[in-house]
């Protein structure tokens, strides 16, 4: 959906992609600028994490036709770190553990690579603090990334890697699957003040209607065979919600 802002954040033309062979992505254009909350629903194999992928840099996943400009810069040929750096920012819906590296000692190291320098001791206050308000336990700032943590504390580990490194474009790719409804209240809440922090613009890709109670999107697009087949504003939601995918079919 195109907006009226001039200042664009994120511009998606005609993009289409495949992996293994197979297009999966089939002609997506999507406009998204700086504070907009842009939900991506869809059914199973629609292509909605294809394009997180994509947006990403994942290597299995091959952009054939299109363009990703992010502030102007067409990004598709960058590193996934190239990207990083830009401000593109990924919440996975099943992130990785890594042995050996703390939650904290990540966070130092992603912090230092994306930002620059480092006030180590008002670093570590931030980190501590924003971890308290996501109610994680001190202890797994400490604990290697991932490792042993539930589902719930797998996404708020990525949602506290979000505020921490305050990017520009938030993807978020269903950041709420497996999480009881205490979780995804402390998620929520992490990203909406986000929002607030450093406003910026988010892909929050979705099966489910009820984190939309708590993240309110300003758009809603529905992914049909690799192409947005629909969009509109949060009542949209409300329609699929209450009668599914088949009228967009249809």
């Amino acid at each position: 959906m195109e907006s009226s802002t001039s200042q664009k954040l994120l511009v998606i033309q005609g993009l289409r992609a495949e992996v293994a062979g197979k297009e999966i992505l089939k002609g997506v254009n999507l406009t998204i600028n700086p504070g907009e909350v842009h939900a991506l629903m869809g059914p199973n194999g629609s292509g909605k994490s294809t394009l997180s992928n994509v947006l990403s840099g994942h290597p299995r996943y091959r952009a054939t036709k299109g363009r990703v400009v992010l502030q102007g810069r067409d990004i598709l040929k960058l590193s996934p770190d190239e990207r990083a750096k830009l401000g593109v920012f990924t919440a996975f819906q099943y992130p990785v553990e890594v042995t050996g590296v703390s939650l904290f000692n990540f966070l130092k190291t992603a912090y230092g690579s994306v930002k620059g320098k480092i006030d180590y001791s008002q670093f570590g206050k931030m980190v501590k603090s924003e971890a308290e308000k996501l109610r994680m336990s001190p202890n797994f700032l400490s604990r290697y990334l991932n490792e042993g943590f539930s589902g719930g504390e797998k996404k708020k580990a990525e949602i506290l890697q979000m505020i921490v490194l305050s990017p520009k474009l938030v993807i978020m790719d269903e950041t709420d699957s497996g999480l009881d409804i205490d979780a995804l209240r402390v998620v929520s809440d992490g990203v909406n003040r986000a929002r607030k922090s450093f406003n910026p613009g988010i892909l929050l890709i979705t099966h489910y209607f009820r984190i939309l109670k708590y993240i309110r999107p300003d758009f809603v697009h529905v992914l049909i065979d690799g192409k947005i087949a629909t969009e509109g504003g949060p009542q949209l939601a409300n329609k699929l919600e209450e009668s599914g995918y088949g009228w967009v079919r249809g």
